[in-house]
């Protein structure tokens, strides 16, 4: 390894990562102390989780990321690599969302190596929106390699591929863990219905005590106990509310519902319920509290609600299965359209399972009502599955929709779609994702094609050209189209196409629905002036 590093990235905040190795370091020490003296194995768990905290915050505090002209250099507590730049086949940037109400985004840098591994560089690392220095050590890593890689300094650089978890080239872990552990959940809930069952039924045929009996002496019947209510403590909804008794029969205090709690008053004479040493009822003369007894239909409930939540990562699986052969970095089509199918069989799936578990065709109504619920659920999972297809430029369309624009300078294939009269403008919802003269500081949401004048660029859908600004067809060639990746634009819907234009040696990219990206571009070229035909060699020009 080369000692002189051109680029060197340490963490930021030693000092406190320091501290905080010391003290995970002190309190695990501590900790150990008293296990060793007293044998008490209760103080191995804060000993355990302190000496995991001082050593993330040492192993944090001691990483080293470099780069020079023989490659890439990483050190950590545990590892040292090195990776030449002739392996190294691209350097991303890998980006995972923190705090998505608050659109903070932790970014890293990733780099693809030649035999298809990924590594992630421990640093350097930024939170949006601070990422100038990150910005610049990553132009300054992308040099390096440019230099010692292709060995050509002066190489223009390539377009930057942007990695997150709605585009290609993110990992699935997440979500197949996600998957397992609802579908796991949905196996105990289902293994607990038998149960839950038996345990429902039992409680609905129990029967009042007769005294001497062999229920009443295994409390397998219905016992009443009379009590004074010494006070309540009623609390929010989400916390146990609680009533005191004046005597500890059968109990000290009862956790009821916070609308019980407030409707029992101090020195209410109420009468419980008490099966199998277990008080299901309280009842005075202004209220009647009754304890919910889980049911067959509640795990079952429960358990279809797992298996529908688990169907969204599911999805999502799904999605990155359909697009591996794509160029990482493109975004995917949203899972929404499926996880609006689940949360349609939801509704009517839960109610039969809450209702019925376990007869779901037991009856002519159970049979109609699950047979037209699955035929719905059917039907929307057929339409989620159109709905995210991903739709590769130069795909032609659905029926009715133009073709895609092909190589640059092929002619575009008009679709069966009937053609707009050249004397009517549409508006076509349209963006172009770089500030030119004709669109200043993104003014332009549509773009005006048809009619007496140019395209040009609009910040409204029209009628009516005011402040459009023509689109300079003449300066304009098409490069290539292709679809959303990572960092073009968080207002442009993943669905769209992008069309990367050269503006007289400036990259413009043009984003819009793939069927009106494809009428832009055939309107750009057919506004166009004629070229002026090149005279051949031994020719005389007339003049």
């Amino acid at each position: 390894m080369t000692d002189t590093w051109e680029v060197s990235c340490r963490p930021r905040w030693t000092r406190t990562l320091w501290v905080f190795a010391g003290l995970g370091g002190a309190g695990a020490v501590a900790a150990a102390v008293p296990a060793v003296y007293t044998g008490t194995l209760a103080w191995l768990v804060p000993g355990l989780l302190s000496a995991l905290a001082g050593f993330a915050a040492l192993h944090r505090v001691t990483a080293r990321v470099g780069a020079d002209g023989g490659g890439l250099h990483s050190r950590t507590l545990l590892r040292r690599r090195s990776v030449p730049w002739s392996e190294v086949a691209e350097l991303r940037v890998r980006v995972r969302y923190a705090h998505l109400a608050r659109g903070e985004e932790n970014r890293r840098v990733s780099a693809l190596l030649r035999d298809g591994r990924r590594w992630e560089l421990l640093l350097p690392q930024a939170w949006t929106p601070y990422t100038e220095e990150f910005d610049a050590t990553l132009d300054r890593l992308r040099a390096l390699h440019r230099r010692h890689g292709s060995g050509t300094a002066t190489a223009e650089p390539g377009p930057l591929t942007v990695v997150s978890g709605r585009t290609t080239g993110s990992g699935r872990l997440g979500s197949v863990v996600a998957c397992v552990l609802l579908l796991a959940g949905a196996a105990l809930a289902v293994r607990t219905v038998p149960d839950a069952g038996a345990y429902e039924r039992e409680w609905e045929s129990a029967a009042p005590c007769v005294p001497g009996t062999p229920a009443a002496e295994r409390g397998d019947c219905l016992g009443t106990v009379r009590a004074v209510i010494e006070r309540t403590e009623p609390h929010r909804p989400k916390k146990t509310s609680w009533l005191y008794f004046t005597d500890d029969r059968p109990m000290e205090r009862l956790a009821v519902s916070s609308e019980a709690a407030e409707e029992f008053r101090a020195g209410d004479r109420v009468r419980l319920t008490v099966w199998r040493g277990v008080v299901k009822e309280v009842a005075g003369d202004r209220h009647v509290w009754h304890e919910h007894t889980p049911g067959a239909g509640d795990f079952a409930m429960l358990a279809a609600a797992l298996i529908l939540a688990a169907g969204y990562p599911a999805a999502r699986v799904l999605l990155r299965v359909r697009g591996r052969h794509r160029p990482d970095g493109e975004v995917l089509p949203s899972a929404l359209p499926f996880g609006a199918s689940l949360v349609v069989t939801a509704l009517w799936l839960l109610p039969l399972c809450h209702l019925h578990p376990g007869a779901l065709f037991a009856s002519p109504t159970t049979t109609a009502w699950t047979s037209l619920g699955t035929l719905t659920t059917l039907t929307l999972l057929v339409w989620a599955w159109r709905a995210t297809r991903i739709r590769p430029p130069g795909e032609p369309g659905e029926p009715g929709e133009p073709g895609e624009p092909g190589e640059p300078g092929e002619p575009v294939v008009p679709g069966s779609r009937p053609a707009v009269p050249s004397d009517e403008e549409v508006f076509l919802p349209a963006r172009f994702l770089d500030a030119a003269d004709y669109n200043p500081h993104h003014f332009g949401t549509h773009v005006v094609v048809g009619g007496d004048g140019p395209p040009a660029v609009t910040p409204h859908p029209g009628p009516g050209r005011f402040a459009a600004r023509p689109i300079p067809a003449s300066r304009l060639t098409l490069t290539r189209v292709r679809r959303i990746r990572e960092g073009d634009a968080d207002t442009v819907p993943g669905s769209w196409h992008v069309a990367e234009l050269d503006d007289a040696g400036t990259p413009v990219r043009l984003a819009a629905a793939p069927a009106d990206l494809t009428r832009i571009l055939r309107e750009l070229h057919l506004s166009r002036p004629p070229a002026v035909p090149v005279p051949e060699a031994g020719t005389v020009t007339p003049q």
